[in-house]
Protein backbone atom coordinates (compact mmCIF):
# COMPACT_ATOMS: atom_id res chain seq x y z
CA UNK A 1 0.00 0.00 0.00
CA UNK A 2 0.77 3.31 -1.07
CA UNK A 3 0.36 5.36 2.36
CA UNK A 4 1.41 8.69 1.19
CA UNK A 5 -1.28 8.41 -1.33
CA UNK A 6 -4.41 6.96 0.93
CA UNK A 7 -3.71 9.39 3.71
CA UNK A 8 -3.56 11.87 0.92
CA UNK A 9 -7.40 10.57 -0.79
CA UNK A 10 -8.26 10.44 3.25
CA UNK A 11 -7.65 14.26 3.46
CA UNK A 12 -9.46 15.00 0.11
CA UNK A 13 -13.05 12.96 1.32
CA UNK A 14 -12.63 15.25 4.19
CA UNK A 15 -12.15 18.70 2.30
CA UNK A 16 -15.18 17.29 0.12
CA UNK A 17 -17.69 16.54 2.72
CA UNK A 18 -16.33 19.67 4.95
CA UNK A 19 -17.07 21.90 2.09
CA UNK A 20 -20.82 20.61 1.91
CA UNK A 21 -21.62 22.64 4.97
CA UNK A 22 -20.14 26.36 3.53
CA UNK A 23 -17.11 27.93 3.75
CA UNK A 24 -16.20 30.27 7.09
CA UNK A 25 -12.94 31.51 8.18
CA UNK A 26 -10.83 30.10 10.74
CA UNK A 27 -10.42 32.08 14.18
CA UNK A 28 -6.82 33.40 14.30
CA UNK A 29 -5.83 31.82 17.47
CA UNK A 30 -5.57 28.62 15.61
CA UNK A 31 -3.38 29.88 12.93
CA UNK A 32 0.90 29.10 13.59
CA UNK A 33 3.30 30.13 11.19
CA UNK A 34 4.59 27.61 8.83
CA UNK A 35 8.01 27.65 9.57
CA UNK A 36 7.68 27.69 13.07
CA UNK A 37 5.58 24.56 12.62
CA UNK A 38 8.03 23.03 10.26
CA UNK A 39 10.73 23.40 13.10
CA UNK A 40 8.34 22.03 15.18
CA UNK A 41 7.75 18.79 13.23
CA UNK A 42 11.80 18.22 12.91
CA UNK A 43 11.92 18.36 16.74
CA UNK A 44 9.41 15.82 16.97
CA UNK A 45 10.91 13.58 14.77
CA UNK A 46 14.21 13.80 16.29
CA UNK A 47 12.41 12.91 19.67
CA UNK A 48 10.56 10.03 18.16
CA UNK A 49 13.78 8.59 17.24
CA UNK A 50 14.44 7.53 20.46
CA UNK A 51 12.73 4.29 19.96
CA UNK A 52 12.94 0.62 18.99
CA UNK A 53 12.37 -0.40 15.61
CA UNK A 54 9.05 -1.79 16.36
CA UNK A 55 8.16 -2.47 12.78
CA UNK A 56 11.42 -4.13 11.89
CA UNK A 57 12.20 -8.06 11.96
CA UNK A 58 15.21 -7.13 14.11
CA UNK A 59 12.31 -6.47 17.02
CA UNK A 60 11.64 -10.02 18.35
CA UNK A 61 11.00 -8.52 21.72
CA UNK A 62 7.90 -7.69 23.78
CA UNK A 63 4.32 -7.83 21.82
CA UNK A 64 4.76 -4.70 19.73
CA UNK A 65 4.49 -3.60 16.33
CA UNK A 66 2.95 -0.62 14.05
CA UNK A 67 -0.13 -0.86 12.52
CA UNK A 68 -1.52 -1.16 9.19
CA UNK A 69 -1.70 1.25 6.84
CA UNK A 70 -4.92 0.75 6.40
CA UNK A 71 -5.95 1.10 10.12
CA UNK A 72 -3.40 4.74 9.50
CA UNK A 73 -5.74 5.69 6.56
CA UNK A 74 -8.91 4.73 8.47
CA UNK A 75 -8.11 6.62 11.53
CA UNK A 76 -7.07 9.69 10.07
CA UNK A 77 -9.97 9.61 7.90
CA UNK A 78 -12.15 9.61 11.02
CA UNK A 79 -10.11 11.39 13.44
CA UNK A 80 -10.48 14.81 10.82
CA UNK A 81 -13.83 14.93 12.18
CA UNK A 82 -13.16 13.53 15.68
CA UNK A 83 -16.12 11.51 16.35
CA UNK A 84 -16.78 10.44 19.89
CA UNK A 85 -18.84 7.14 20.30
CA UNK A 86 -20.14 7.75 23.44
CA UNK A 87 -23.17 8.37 22.07
CA UNK A 88 -24.61 8.69 18.59
CA UNK A 89 -24.61 12.80 18.81
CA UNK A 90 -21.01 12.41 18.99
CA UNK A 91 -20.68 9.48 16.74
CA UNK A 92 -23.41 8.65 14.00
CA UNK A 93 -21.69 7.21 11.16
CA UNK A 94 -18.41 5.15 14.01
CA UNK A 95 -21.06 4.45 16.23
CA UNK A 96 -22.40 1.93 12.91
CA UNK A 97 -19.15 1.14 12.06
CA UNK A 98 -18.34 -0.12 15.86
CA UNK A 99 -21.02 -2.22 15.81
CA UNK A 100 -20.29 -3.78 12.70
CA UNK A 101 -16.89 -4.60 13.76
CA UNK A 102 -17.68 -5.84 17.37
CA UNK A 103 -20.64 -8.20 15.43
CA UNK A 104 -17.84 -9.57 13.11
CA UNK A 105 -15.35 -10.20 16.43
CA UNK A 106 -18.27 -11.81 17.81
CA UNK A 107 -18.73 -13.98 15.31
CA UNK A 108 -15.41 -14.81 15.10
CA UNK A 109 -16.05 -16.31 18.61
CA UNK A 110 -18.75 -17.59 17.92
CA UNK A 111 -21.22 -16.16 19.35
CA UNK A 112 -24.71 -16.51 18.55
CA UNK A 113 -26.17 -12.92 20.44
CA UNK A 114 -23.78 -10.71 21.95
CA UNK A 115 -23.58 -7.53 23.83
CA UNK A 116 -20.17 -5.47 23.06
CA UNK A 117 -18.61 -2.38 22.34
CA UNK A 118 -14.58 -1.51 21.45
CA UNK A 119 -12.69 -0.27 24.51
CA UNK A 120 -9.28 2.06 24.74
CA UNK A 121 -7.14 -0.47 25.80
CA UNK A 122 -7.38 -4.43 27.22
CA UNK A 123 -7.08 -3.55 31.05
CA UNK A 124 -10.34 -1.22 30.62
CA UNK A 125 -12.04 -4.11 28.44
CA UNK A 126 -11.26 -6.83 31.41
CA UNK A 127 -12.50 -4.01 33.84
CA UNK A 128 -15.96 -3.92 32.34
CA UNK A 129 -16.09 -7.86 32.22
CA UNK A 130 -14.62 -7.91 35.86
CA UNK A 131 -17.47 -5.59 36.62
CA UNK A 132 -20.05 -7.64 35.36
CA UNK A 133 -18.81 -10.57 37.11
CA UNK A 134 -19.22 -8.28 40.13
CA UNK A 135 -22.34 -7.66 39.74
CA UNK A 136 -24.01 -11.14 38.74
CA UNK A 137 -22.12 -13.00 41.36
CA UNK A 138 -22.07 -10.46 43.88
CA UNK A 139 -19.41 -11.12 46.94
CA UNK A 140 -18.05 -14.11 45.18
CA UNK A 141 -14.07 -14.74 44.55
CA UNK A 142 -12.71 -14.62 41.09
CA UNK A 143 -10.15 -16.64 40.31
CA UNK A 144 -7.65 -16.09 37.35
CA UNK A 145 -4.23 -18.48 36.47
CA UNK A 146 -0.75 -17.61 38.41
CA UNK A 147 0.56 -16.72 34.59
CA UNK A 148 -2.56 -14.39 34.22
CA UNK A 149 -1.95 -10.81 33.02
CA UNK A 150 -1.42 -8.54 36.07
CA UNK A 151 -4.33 -6.59 34.98
CA UNK A 152 -6.93 -9.11 36.93
CA UNK A 153 -5.44 -8.84 40.24
CA UNK A 154 -5.28 -5.41 39.63
CA UNK A 155 -8.70 -4.73 38.24
CA UNK A 156 -10.41 -7.15 41.31
CA UNK A 157 -8.81 -4.62 43.89
CA UNK A 158 -10.35 -1.43 42.05
CA UNK A 159 -13.56 -3.06 42.21
CA UNK A 160 -12.98 -3.96 45.65
CA UNK A 161 -13.42 -7.63 44.98
CA UNK A 162 -11.59 -10.78 45.57
CA UNK A 163 -9.08 -12.12 43.20
CA UNK A 164 -6.98 -15.05 44.02
CA UNK A 165 -4.36 -16.97 41.66
CA UNK A 166 -4.36 -20.72 40.81
CA UNK A 167 -0.98 -22.74 40.18
CA UNK A 168 -0.11 -23.32 36.43
CA UNK A 169 0.79 -26.42 35.15
CA UNK A 170 4.68 -27.46 33.50
CA UNK A 171 3.05 -25.29 30.13
CA UNK A 172 1.97 -22.35 32.19
CA UNK A 173 -1.78 -23.41 31.51
CA UNK A 174 -3.77 -23.22 34.52
CA UNK A 175 -3.98 -26.29 36.66
CA UNK A 176 -7.41 -27.58 36.46
CA UNK A 177 -7.10 -29.60 39.58
CA UNK A 178 -6.06 -26.91 41.76
CA UNK A 179 -8.67 -24.91 40.12
CA UNK A 180 -11.58 -27.49 41.04
CA UNK A 181 -10.34 -28.02 44.59
CA UNK A 182 -10.60 -24.31 45.06
CA UNK A 183 -14.18 -24.18 43.35
CA UNK A 184 -15.29 -26.63 46.02
CA UNK A 185 -14.99 -24.45 48.77
CA UNK A 186 -17.87 -22.65 47.20
CA UNK A 187 -17.59 -18.96 47.24
CA UNK A 188 -16.30 -18.55 43.91
CA UNK A 189 -18.53 -16.31 40.94
CA UNK A 190 -15.80 -16.03 38.24
CA UNK A 191 -13.17 -18.08 36.74
CA UNK A 192 -10.91 -16.37 34.25
CA UNK A 193 -9.41 -18.23 31.64
CA UNK A 194 -6.31 -17.22 28.87
CA UNK A 195 -5.61 -18.38 25.16
CA UNK A 196 -2.56 -16.96 24.88
CA UNK A 197 -1.02 -15.93 28.08
CA UNK A 198 1.11 -12.65 27.81
CA UNK A 199 4.46 -14.01 28.94
CA UNK A 200 4.20 -17.45 27.26
CA UNK A 201 1.85 -17.74 25.12
CA UNK A 202 0.32 -20.59 26.93
CA UNK A 203 -3.28 -21.29 26.24
CA UNK A 204 -5.72 -22.09 28.91
CA UNK A 205 -7.98 -25.82 28.15
CA UNK A 206 -11.14 -23.64 28.05
CA UNK A 207 -12.93 -26.71 26.81
CA UNK A 208 -12.30 -28.85 29.54
CA UNK A 209 -13.04 -26.05 31.96
CA UNK A 210 -16.37 -25.72 30.91
CA UNK A 211 -17.22 -28.99 32.85
CA UNK A 212 -16.22 -26.97 36.15
CA UNK A 213 -18.65 -24.00 35.07
CA UNK A 214 -21.29 -26.42 34.95
CA UNK A 215 -20.57 -28.44 37.82
CA UNK A 216 -20.03 -25.50 40.24
CA UNK A 217 -22.06 -22.51 38.17
CA UNK A 218 -19.25 -20.28 37.94
CA UNK A 219 -19.30 -17.43 35.05
CA UNK A 220 -16.34 -18.54 32.98
CA UNK A 221 -14.79 -14.76 31.54
CA UNK A 222 -12.06 -15.96 28.37
CA UNK A 223 -9.10 -13.08 28.61
CA UNK A 224 -8.28 -13.43 24.73
CA UNK A 225 -6.38 -9.98 24.39
CA UNK A 226 -3.16 -11.11 23.19
CA UNK A 227 -3.97 -14.67 21.55
CA UNK A 228 -7.82 -14.43 20.25
CA UNK A 229 -7.23 -13.59 16.74
CA UNK A 230 -5.45 -17.57 16.09
CA UNK A 231 -9.12 -18.34 16.56
CA UNK A 232 -8.64 -18.15 12.72
CA UNK A 233 -6.29 -20.62 12.40
CA UNK A 234 -6.84 -22.91 15.74
CA UNK A 235 -6.50 -26.44 14.55
CA UNK A 236 -3.43 -26.03 12.22
CA UNK A 237 -0.27 -25.26 12.49
CA UNK A 238 0.00 -27.42 15.97
CA UNK A 239 -2.29 -24.47 17.55
CA UNK A 240 -4.89 -26.49 19.67
CA UNK A 241 -8.54 -26.28 18.22
CA UNK A 242 -10.89 -27.22 21.35
CA UNK A 243 -10.29 -23.99 23.59
CA UNK A 244 -10.83 -21.47 20.80
CA UNK A 245 -14.23 -23.40 20.11
CA UNK A 246 -15.03 -23.77 23.53
CA UNK A 247 -15.32 -19.89 23.83
CA UNK A 248 -18.06 -19.46 22.22
CA UNK A 249 -19.62 -21.54 25.61
CA UNK A 250 -18.35 -18.95 27.84
CA UNK A 251 -20.28 -16.05 29.34
CA UNK A 252 -17.52 -12.89 28.22
CA UNK A 253 -14.40 -12.55 26.39
CA UNK A 254 -11.56 -9.96 25.81
CA UNK A 255 -9.82 -9.03 22.71
CA UNK A 256 -7.01 -6.58 21.71
CA UNK A 257 -7.44 -5.66 18.26
CA UNK A 258 -4.18 -3.18 18.60
CA UNK A 259 -2.09 -6.34 19.07
CA UNK A 260 -3.11 -8.86 16.40
CA UNK A 261 -6.04 -7.12 14.77
CA UNK A 262 -3.21 -4.64 13.37
CA UNK A 263 -4.73 -1.95 15.32
CA UNK A 264 -2.91 1.44 16.62
CA UNK A 265 -3.09 1.97 20.66
CA UNK A 266 -5.75 2.03 21.60
CA UNK A 267 -8.27 -0.72 20.64
CA UNK A 268 -9.81 -3.48 22.81
CA UNK A 269 -13.10 -5.24 22.76
CA UNK A 270 -15.39 -6.51 25.01
CA UNK A 271 -18.04 -9.13 24.04
CA UNK A 272 -20.59 -10.52 26.30
CA UNK A 273 -22.66 -13.96 25.84
CA UNK A 274 -26.06 -12.93 27.15
CA UNK A 275 -27.48 -9.05 25.78
CA UNK A 276 -29.30 -8.85 29.24
CA UNK A 277 -25.96 -8.23 31.21
CA UNK A 278 -26.34 -5.03 29.52
CA UNK A 279 -28.72 -3.51 32.65
CA UNK A 280 -25.68 -3.77 34.80
CA UNK A 281 -24.75 -0.63 33.07
CA UNK A 282 -28.03 1.38 33.18
CA UNK A 283 -27.54 5.09 33.47
CA UNK A 284 -29.24 8.84 31.97
CA UNK A 285 -27.58 11.40 30.96
CA UNK A 286 -29.38 15.09 30.83
CA UNK A 287 -27.43 16.66 27.60
CA UNK A 288 -26.47 13.24 26.02
CA UNK A 289 -28.97 10.68 24.45
CA UNK A 290 -31.66 12.38 22.77
CA UNK A 291 -31.09 12.41 19.11
CA UNK A 292 -32.07 8.23 18.63
CA UNK A 293 -34.25 5.67 20.69
CA UNK A 294 -31.42 3.53 19.50
CA UNK A 295 -29.13 1.98 22.17
CA UNK A 296 -26.08 4.53 22.23
CA UNK A 297 -22.87 2.97 22.57
CA UNK A 298 -22.09 5.12 26.06
CA UNK A 299 -25.32 3.01 27.63
CA UNK A 300 -23.30 0.04 27.82
CA UNK A 301 -19.78 0.96 28.45
CA UNK A 302 -18.35 2.00 31.73
CA UNK A 303 -16.23 4.67 29.46
CA UNK A 304 -17.44 7.71 28.28
CA UNK A 305 -15.72 9.44 25.50
CA UNK A 306 -13.96 6.89 22.67
CA UNK A 307 -12.15 7.38 19.88
CA UNK A 308 -14.44 6.83 16.81
CA UNK A 309 -11.83 6.89 15.09
CA UNK A 310 -10.97 3.75 16.64
CA UNK A 311 -14.00 2.13 15.06
CA UNK A 312 -13.31 3.57 11.86
CA UNK A 313 -9.53 2.47 11.81
CA UNK A 314 -10.50 -0.89 12.85
CA UNK A 315 -13.64 -1.30 9.90
CA UNK A 316 -10.75 -0.13 6.98
CA UNK A 317 -8.79 -2.93 7.90
CA UNK A 318 -11.54 -5.57 8.38
CA UNK A 319 -12.49 -4.46 4.62
CA UNK A 320 -9.48 -5.71 3.27
CA UNK A 321 -8.28 -8.26 5.88
CA UNK A 322 -11.49 -9.81 6.84
CA UNK A 323 -11.70 -12.11 9.63
CA UNK A 324 -11.34 -14.92 7.78
CA UNK A 325 -8.34 -17.62 7.36
CA UNK A 326 -7.23 -16.20 4.06
CA UNK A 327 -7.46 -12.76 5.80
CA UNK A 328 -6.15 -11.52 8.70
CA UNK A 329 -5.84 -15.17 9.22
CA UNK A 330 -2.98 -15.46 7.45
CA UNK A 331 -0.77 -12.74 9.23
CA UNK A 332 -1.02 -14.53 12.57
CA UNK A 333 -0.40 -17.75 11.06
CA UNK A 334 3.05 -16.28 9.39
CA UNK A 335 3.89 -15.45 13.15
CA UNK A 336 2.90 -19.18 14.39
CA UNK A 337 5.03 -20.75 11.74
CA UNK A 338 8.01 -18.63 12.28
CA UNK A 339 7.93 -19.61 15.91
CA UNK A 340 7.87 -23.24 14.74
CA UNK A 341 10.51 -22.73 12.84
CA UNK A 342 12.37 -21.21 15.53
CA UNK A 343 12.16 -24.25 17.92
CA UNK A 344 13.45 -26.48 15.54
CA UNK A 345 16.31 -24.45 15.37
CA UNK A 346 16.59 -23.90 18.95
CA UNK A 347 16.36 -27.33 19.51
CA UNK A 348 19.16 -27.97 17.68
CA UNK A 349 21.30 -25.93 18.85
CA UNK A 350 24.37 -25.97 21.20
CA UNK A 351 24.09 -22.56 22.39
CA UNK A 352 20.77 -22.53 23.25
CA UNK A 353 18.14 -24.55 24.90
CA UNK A 354 14.32 -24.20 24.52
CA UNK A 355 12.70 -23.48 27.55
CA UNK A 356 9.21 -24.65 26.09
CA UNK A 357 7.30 -25.40 23.50
CA UNK A 358 5.25 -22.29 22.09
CA UNK A 359 1.62 -22.72 21.06
CA UNK A 360 1.27 -19.15 19.59
CA UNK A 361 4.18 -16.80 18.31
CA UNK A 362 5.91 -16.66 22.00
CA UNK A 363 9.14 -18.18 21.96
CA UNK A 364 10.71 -18.49 25.60
CA UNK A 365 14.61 -20.15 25.37
CA UNK A 366 17.78 -19.32 27.30
CA UNK A 367 21.61 -19.75 26.61
CA UNK A 368 22.87 -22.79 27.56
CA UNK A 369 24.87 -23.03 30.81
CA UNK A 370 24.79 -25.01 33.75
CA UNK A 371 23.69 -22.61 36.61
CA UNK A 372 21.05 -20.57 37.27
CA UNK A 373 23.78 -17.66 38.05
CA UNK A 374 25.12 -18.02 34.57
CA UNK A 375 22.05 -18.59 32.47
CA UNK A 376 20.76 -15.25 34.11
CA UNK A 377 24.01 -13.06 33.22
CA UNK A 378 24.60 -14.57 30.09
CA UNK A 379 20.41 -14.20 28.56
CA UNK A 380 21.06 -10.10 30.31
CA UNK A 381 24.21 -9.99 28.45
CA UNK A 382 22.65 -11.21 25.28
CA UNK A 383 20.01 -8.85 25.48
CA UNK A 384 22.17 -5.99 25.95
CA UNK A 385 24.80 -6.76 23.36
CA UNK A 386 22.03 -7.27 20.92
CA UNK A 387 20.21 -3.66 21.69
CA UNK A 388 23.44 -1.57 21.41
CA UNK A 389 25.01 -3.33 18.76
CA UNK A 390 25.91 -0.95 15.96
CA UNK A 391 26.55 -3.00 13.30
CA UNK A 392 23.30 -5.39 13.69
CA UNK A 393 21.21 -4.77 16.28
CA UNK A 394 18.68 -7.34 17.33
CA UNK A 395 15.81 -6.56 20.35
CA UNK A 396 14.77 -9.28 22.43
CA UNK A 397 13.04 -9.29 26.01
CA UNK A 398 13.79 -11.62 29.06
CA UNK A 399 11.53 -13.37 31.02
CA UNK A 400 11.65 -14.31 34.68
CA UNK A 401 11.68 -18.01 36.10
CA UNK A 402 12.21 -19.91 39.28
CA UNK A 403 13.93 -23.23 39.76
CA UNK A 404 10.70 -24.69 39.98
CA UNK A 405 9.37 -23.62 36.87
CA UNK A 406 12.83 -24.94 34.96
CA UNK A 407 12.54 -28.43 36.56
CA UNK A 408 8.85 -28.77 35.57
CA UNK A 409 9.99 -28.66 32.30
CA UNK A 410 12.52 -31.15 32.59
CA UNK A 411 15.74 -28.43 32.97
CA UNK A 412 18.53 -29.61 35.30
CA UNK A 413 20.79 -26.60 36.63
CA UNK A 414 22.62 -26.09 39.58
CA UNK A 415 20.41 -23.95 41.40
CA UNK A 416 22.31 -21.54 43.01
CA UNK A 417 20.19 -18.60 42.68
CA UNK A 418 16.29 -17.71 43.50
CA UNK A 419 15.37 -16.79 40.03
CA UNK A 420 17.15 -16.38 36.66
CA UNK A 421 16.36 -14.07 33.64
CA UNK A 422 15.81 -16.32 30.50
CA UNK A 423 15.31 -14.56 26.41
CA UNK A 424 11.78 -14.29 25.19
CA UNK A 425 10.60 -13.59 21.60
CA UNK A 426 7.34 -12.58 20.29
CA UNK A 427 7.31 -13.13 16.70
CA UNK A 428 3.88 -11.11 15.74
CA UNK A 429 5.10 -9.57 12.53
CA UNK A 430 4.77 -11.96 9.73
CA UNK A 431 8.02 -10.83 8.72
CA UNK A 432 9.39 -12.97 11.16
CA UNK A 433 8.54 -15.95 8.51
CA UNK A 434 11.69 -15.07 6.39
CA UNK A 435 13.65 -13.74 8.64
CA UNK A 436 14.03 -15.61 11.63
CA UNK A 437 16.90 -17.85 10.37
CA UNK A 438 18.78 -15.20 10.38
CA UNK A 439 17.52 -13.78 13.82
CA UNK A 440 18.32 -17.09 15.08
CA UNK A 441 22.01 -16.87 13.99
CA UNK A 442 21.88 -13.44 15.32
CA UNK A 443 21.73 -14.55 18.59
CA UNK A 444 23.63 -17.49 18.91
CA UNK A 445 26.13 -15.34 18.20
CA UNK A 446 25.36 -12.72 20.59
CA UNK A 447 25.23 -15.75 22.88
CA UNK A 448 29.21 -16.57 22.49
CA UNK A 449 29.57 -13.90 24.06
CA UNK A 450 30.82 -10.11 22.28
CA UNK A 451 29.74 -8.84 18.88
CA UNK A 452 31.66 -9.75 16.32
CA UNK A 453 29.55 -7.56 14.03
CA UNK A 454 30.15 -4.45 15.54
Amino acid sequence: MNLRHWLSAAVDQHESWAKGFGDFTPHPALQVDETRFGEALGELGERLRDNYPFFHPSYAGQMLKPPHPAAIVGYVAAMQINPNNHALDGGRATAELEKEVVAQLAGMFGYDTHLGHLTSSGTIANLEALFVARETHPGKVVLYSADAHYTHSRMCQVLGIAGEPVPVDAGGRIDLDALEQRLRRGDVGTVVLTPGTTGLGAVDPIHEALALKETYGVRIHVDAAYGGFFSLVAGEFGIPAEPFRAIARCDSVVVDPHKHGLQPYGCGAVLFADPAVGRFYRHDSPYTYFTSDELHLGEISLECSRAGAAAAALWLTLKVLPLNRSGLGEVVAAGRRAAQRWTDLIEDSAELTLYQRPELDIVSYFPTRPTLSEVDTASAGTMDRGMTSQADPVFLATYTVTPEALRQRGHRLNEDAAQARILRSVLMKPEHESTVDALHARVEGLVRGGDPLA
